[in-house]
């Protein structure tokens, strides 16, 4: 006999996955969805993103093959829209209100870091911008030099007898920007770069979910888990190392706001709250101001959520752009020099953030590595209703009919290639895939048709969900480029081509060592400024 108790969980069961299954179902019979071109899957559970995730060039060779616009699989074989044609991703970022960030990709960033700006759209957005502004990085920018210099003794302090050294410098940089951003993002000092010190227990709970041989496998069940909400009651791997992230990050944000807070009451809410600069007290000024609405203010729980955000966004994505410029001028020696030699033309070592945004070549080294090495590589936006996505590059369906359009069913995911519109050969030209900073110095005429925040590039996305944040990233890359070029000479420790990308998340490995955890090893030999004259 069944169970009096385990019918009504039964019954939840089947209607949780009705509930969910039935708007996939109608999205899949959709005709013009169904008719796209696209690459074949092989797998029900997996779609085609296992091989997404161990090929990293895999959407460059369908691109080749089905144009620009084409259909493929995501997890349990849910249809996906990709599109890297210019007139459709404007179109998109015109329409905010109809394609936005999809539910689950909202609760799989809630997931890590609570309410934060990962998780919130449109108005409630915009409430972040205030830590942003040019004035708050003009203030900051001293603490990237700071910690940018820091950085640069300690290498100083292994080189060798002959005045070279082996480094690592993606898990060096990784140490530097955490506590950048611990110092200028809500003035917490992790010590991360004090020597001698153990481990951060931060920095290895992050490396391990990030930068560890499972990391893809950790990413395809946390996708599974908030594509499927009722997976999260099963312990999946990495479900433990991720709980113990998030717990951690809360923790301690849950300690820096009641400090900051301890700190504007015994000031009597003075609004220069002793000169603080950091980020989060910033969000707690503009809290406290008259003119923001109730309404619009953070509660507790949004405030604590920036913190673990500026943990994950501030730490992963910017020591990955760091690390990849660094590789570039490594390659390209002729660069290398021409940016030393503009560097040293600023008299100080500790440069503010106009005398760093001053340098032409230090801009186009910056632009040209977040163009070629975007850290984030797409970014999704689901149709809230139904649509017309018009193109400027047709296809031909599956019934041999030319296409200008594509009708987009309510509920259709949309993959928005950040790489590919960034390194597309029409647009940038045929040596698109090189890093070459002279591009910069002419701006291909069809790169101000894409969408962007900054520098013609979708690194930063674009509309009303771009990353607030840029400017942070970008000041703090140049600043530890200022550092660095200024001290050594950097050189290849692979042969050249030995270090490529992931897929994602771009990720350097060391192709030699099969891409078992993320690693980028260069040579730093000191410079003497008296050998370059």
């Amino acid at each position: 006999m069944t169970s009096p108790v385990l019918l009504p969980v039964g019954l939840t069961v089947l209607f949780y996955v009705l509930y969910h299954a039935l708007p996939i179902l109608y999205r899949e019979f959709a005709k013009s969805i169904r008719r796209m071109p696209g690459p074949q899957s092989h797998s029900w559970l997996f779609g085609n993103f296992k091989e997404m995730m161990a090929n990293a060039n895999l959407m460059n060779r369908w691109r080749e093959e089905f144009g620009a616009t084409f259909r493929f699989r995501g997890l349990f074989s849910i249809s996906e829209l990709h599109t890297s044609d210019i007139k459709a991703i404007n179109h998109i970022f015109s329409k905010s209100a109809v394609y936005r960030r999809a539910p689950s990709a909202r609760e799989s960033s809630r997931g890590l870091s609570g309410d934060g700006i990962l998780s919130v759209e449109e108005e409630d957005h915009k409430r972040f911008n205030p830590a942003f502004t040019i004035a708050q990085m003009r203030v900051i920018t001293e603490i990237f030099m700071e910690k940018a210099t820091q950085l640069s003794d300690i290498w100083k302090a292994q080189l060798g007898e002959d005045g070279s050294t082996h480094i690592d410098v993606l898990s060096w940089i990784r140490l530097m920007t955490l506590d950048t951003i611990g110092k200028a993002g809500f003035d917490y000092d992790f010590q991360a770069l004090v020597p001698d010190k153990k481990p951060n227990e931060l920095n290895e709970v992050l490396l391990q979910i990030f930068h560890s041989p499972a990391s893809s496998r950790y990413a395809t069940f946390r996708q599974l888990q908030s594509l499927v909400p009722i997976l999260k009651l099963i312990p999946l791997p990495g479900t433990s190392l991720f709980l113990a992230a998030r717990s951690k990050m809360l923790t301690i944000g849950y300690q820096i706001l009641a400090r900051s807070k301890a700190d504007i009451e015994a000031s009597n809410k003075d609004k220069n709250m002793g000169g603080q600069r950091d980020l989060l007290s910033t969000l707690l000024r503009a809290n406290l101001s008259p003119d923001v609405p109730v309404n619009q203010r953070l509660n507790d729980a949004e405030l604590v959520s920036q913190i673990p955000t500026f943990f994950v966004a501030g730490n992963e994505t910017t020591s990955l752009a760091a690390s990849w410029a660094l590789h570039a001028l490594s390659v390209n020696t002729a660069a290398q020099k021409e940016l030393r030699e503009e560097l040293f033309t600023i008299s100080t070592d500790n440069p503010t953030m106009d005398e760093l945004n001053s340098l032409p070549y230090l801009e186009r080294v910056v632009r040209e590595t977040l163009r070629l090495y975007s850290p984030i590589t797409f970014r999704h936006r689901m149709a809230m209703e139904e649509d017309v996505l018009p193109l400027s590059k047709p296809y031909i369906d599956k019934n041999g009919e030319t296409q200008v359009s594509v009708v987009i069913p309510k509920g259709q995911l949309i993959h928005i290639p950040v790489l590919a519109i960034n390194t597309d050969a029409e647009i940038w030209g045929l040596d698109a895939k090189e890093w070459k900073p002279e591009r910069w110095e002419n701006i291909p005429k069809d790169a101000s048709n894409i969408p962007t925040v900054w520098a013609n590039l979708m690194t930063f996305f674009a509309g009303p969900h771009n990353c607030v944040g840029f400017r942070f990233a970008v000041l703090e890359v140049k600043a530890l480029l200022f550092a660095v070029v200024r001290a050594f000479e950097i050189e290849k420790a692979v042969p050249e081509g030995g270090i490529r990308p992931a897929a994602l998340l771009q990720r350097p490995f060391v192709v030699a060592e099969g891409g078992r955890k993320s690693s980028l090893p260069l040579v730093l030999r000191a410079y003497a400024e008296s050998e370059g004259i």
